[in-house]
């Protein structure tokens, strides 16, 4: 294939360079692919790579998106979503297989769909620490997951100087991106004194549906002109969103207190890979910090509390349906006599999250630190669809009722410098995990919860009976352990390896959910692949064993880098899916093929496996600036081991090459980006395949005191492809069937096209 012989290139490129792959210290990214410092005055826990200040301003006028700030790390991978709330992966294992934490909270998705992940709550103007721990996570940053963790953060508080009245600053910033017409700002104002700040911070971005790139053409819909989609427009993908935070900070000695509310207002987000949108999701929180410094070490204690209100429905692109037999949509708007509209399907979800963690650093010797701490989490959630009619009535459908999940963790983590050349980390977690909901119903269900009428379509009593007959009260005990060693035989050369052992419990909708009925089982579906998905109340909690050694070769002051972190991942207990049949109640005996299907989560076993490059080194140092190169290789491979077949969404192998200028003022970057093809996929799941891609990216900033302007071009060449990640096109039209009519309608392809060319440009003022 031409798309092969595009690609092979690539590896002669990549042993040509010196490459680096993020590993296991500290670590800095800017423009483009990778950067990376690693300070040897500090130990710095295993695997963490952090995205430095240039990086996040680089990219902040070309996204709206947080999670895809980490698209230049190795290892990292983004599943397609919505335009904000797109989900990060580590080494094929995402999102609730991820412990993310926003300003020291540990969000969770209350969405069935996953529609609102933890890093939607943070715009990118607002971020101002972003770090990854890949692979082997020290038990101090783990906990509840397999993968990884992914800690974002805002700006710390800032105080004047001894002496200085008072401190004043602030922030005011633009960005427009063409393809959409995506327009944001941000505005942040700071007022301190030596010992006490106040802040705020406000954030806005909407975007029109993006348009996909070279000759993509769709069906040309005519009808209602509201609602009509240009040929080369991919449907849901419009979304506006608001984020607001006010914080106060009081610093007395080596003492801060933090006290901060966050609001947030999005009043809709589009899904082209979901069946329903996301029309309203609101969330306040409160974050309380305490700092302390002390001659023994470290102590900071945290309490929050987050409440979510969701709504989803059809939004515009998916109110009307497609009429059958005929290239056109029905004339009339939603409502009028003679319109073809989709009826609505209200589906709510609210949430209350509130925690509180305390732990210490511990300076034990000159030589040795301890780390404990424990935490605790209280969890709750309702998600209820109110009748609508249609079939979906008299009754409200409880989807979960009376939710809890509940955590409550232990940790210690002894960190030892023997010499120079050694050091070691060993850690050890305990985490209780308590899980309930309360009894359900269906539509269909005259009384509750008992003298239930006939039964409604999907076998909803039947289903209903089951589920409120069973034992729902559960309890996990979990156990976490890291051992990380660490040689540097000279000041070239790092070696480090290490063992992990990480658990996670299901989380609410994995064992609760409960509905055989196609209709109410695709409403449970954070995978974007079009199916339905079934809860099992006897899931156990996955467990993973995690080997990884990074390779570190590097000049003395890191002027040239290079890089390679293999590592391998055997997962008991992983929670994936098979086939289920509603009627009989039990797995399918042969696998539905060409079409949605219905999806019962289940314990089966699992291995993952693959390589992390990156790397960079100098090009030239003339009167015109200074040339580098960069670049980044990920390879990652998964398989069930129960069924033998391939886990789902695992990026195919990719690649960047970025050539670097940097003259006065000036940071530019091109960029090229290199995905093979995805041939190979989930066969219970009937996964989309993607050809493979290239796509050029050109970057440039230019700063002179207090001002910043970033312009650039995605997609340069306009390139037509779709998303390995992306899953299947819900876009447009009736979404509600799981028939072989929906997996090939509309028929410009099943897959989620990518964006086309975008012209950005961005503003930055402090004062």
């Amino acid at each position: 294939m031409k798309l092969r012989r595009r690609f092979r290139p690539l590896p002669v490129l990549l042993a040509a360079l010196p490459l680096v792959a993020i590993g296991q210290e500290a670590q800095e990214t800017t423009l483009s692919p990778v950067v990376i410092s690693a300070p040897k005055e500090t130990i710095g826990p295993a695997g963490v790579a952090a995205v430095d200040a240039q990086t996040l301003q680089s990219l902040r006028p070309a996204t709206s998106d947080s999670a895809s700030l980490l698209r230049d790390v190795p290892g990292i991978s983004l599943y397609g979503a919505g335009g904000v709330s797109s989900l990060p992966s580590i080494h094929g294992l995402a999102d609730d297989r991820l412990r993310i934490k926003v300003d020291g909270m540990d969000l969770i998705s209350a969405c069935p769909n996953h529609m609102n992940p933890a890093l939607s709550y943070l715009d990118p103007s607002q971020v101002g620490t972003l770090k990854v721990y890949a692979g082997i996570a020290p038990v101090s940053v783990g906990g509840d997951s397999i993968g990884g963790s992914i800690i974002a953060e805002a700006a710390v508080p800032v105080f004047a100087a001894p002496g200085q009245v008072s401190l004043v600053k602030g922030e005011v910033g633009a960005f427009y991106r063409s393809n959409g017409n995506a327009v944001g700002g941000n505005v942040s104002a700071t007022y301190a004194t030596e010992s006490f700040n106040i802040s705020y911070t406000g954030t806005t971005a909407q975007s029109d549906n993006y348009k996909a790139g070279g000759n993509f053409k769709n069906y040309t819909f005519t009808g209602h002109p509201g609602h009509t989609l240009p040929r080369d427009e991919v449907g849901s993908t419009a979304y506006e969103t608001r984020n607001h935070t006010l914080g106060v900070a009081f610093k007395g000695g080596n003492h801060l207190f933090e006290a901060k509310l966050g609001y947030q207002d999005l009043p809709y987000q589009l899904w082209p890979n979901q069946r329903m949108d996301m029309l309203e999701n609101t969330q306040h929180r409160l974050n309380l910090r305490y700092l302390g410094q002390f001659d023994w070490g470290a102590l900071e204690a945290r309490a929050y509390h987050e409440s979510v209100d969701h709504f989803m429905d059809f939004g515009d692109d998916k109110k009307y349906w497609y009429r059958a037999g005929t290239p056109d949509w029905s004339g009339a708007p939603c409502g009028a006599i003679g319109a073809t509209c989709a009826a609505g399907m209200p589906m709510n979800t609210a949430s209350k999250n509130s925690g509180a963690v305390v732990k210490a650093d511990v300076n034990l010797t000159q030589r040795d630190l301890l780390r404990v701490g424990g935490e605790y989490q209280r969890y709750r959630l309702d998600d209820w669809w109110p009748a609508s009619g249609a079939g979906m009535w008299p009754n409200t459908f409880w989807n979960v009722k009376d939710g809890e999940r509940d955590r409550m963790a232990l940790f210690g983590e002894w960190e030892r410098r023997f010499n120079p050349q050694w050091m070691t980390l060993a850690g050890l977690r305990y985490e209780r995990v308590d899980m309930d909901a309360g009894n359900v119903r269906g539509y269909n269900l005259n009384a509750y919860p008992t003298n239930p009428a006939p039964a409604g379509p999907g076998n909803q009593t039947r289903d209903a009976a089951n589920f409120n007959n069973a034992d729902h009260s559960k309890t996990d005990n979990n156990w976490d352990m890291t051992l990380l060693a660490r040689y540097a035989p000279d000041a070239t050369r790092d070696i480090e390896f290490g063992f992990a052992h990480k658990t996670r419990s299901p989380n609410l909708h994995e064992r609760y959910t409960w509905s055989t009925w196609t209709m109410a089982a695709l409403m449970v579906n954070w995978a974007g692949d079009g199916n339905g998905y079934i809860g099992n109340l006897d899931l156990k909690p996955e467990k993973a064993n995690t080997l990884s050694t990074t390779f570190d070769w590097h000049a003395v002051d890191r002027n040239w880098e290079f890089k390679a972190t293999p590592y391998y991942t055997r997962v008991t207990d992983y929670i994936d899916a098979i086939q289920w049949n509603a009627t009989t109640n039990a797995p399918r005996t042969v696998l539905q093929t060409n079409q949605f299907t219905l999806l019962k989560f289940v314990n089966q076993s699992a291995r993952l496996y693959g390589l992390d490059l990156s790397g960079k080194m100098p090009l030239a140092k003339t009167g015109a600036g200074e040339f580098g190169l960069k670049g980044l290789l990920n390879y990652a491979n998964g398989k069930n081991r129960d069924s033998g077949d391939d886990l789902y969404n695992i990026m195919p192998l990719n690649a960047k090459l970025a050539l670097t200028h940097k003259f006065g003022g000036w940071d530019n970057a091109v960029e090229l980006m290199m995905v093979k093809s995805k041939n190979d996929g989930s066969d219970a799941r009937n996964e989309m395949k993607t050809p493979g891609y290239n796509l050029v990216n050109l970057r440039a900033s230019y700063s002179w005191k207090q001002v910043r302007v970033d312009f650039g071009v995605e997609n340069l060449f306009d390139k037509h492809y779709y998303l390995p990640l992306g899953g299947a096109y819900m876009g447009q039209g009736t979404t509600m069937s799981s028939s072989t009519v929906a997996i090939t309608t509309p028929k410009w392809g099943t897959a989620i096209p990518g964006a086309g060319r975008s012209i950005y440009a961005g503003l930055n003022v402090k004062f």
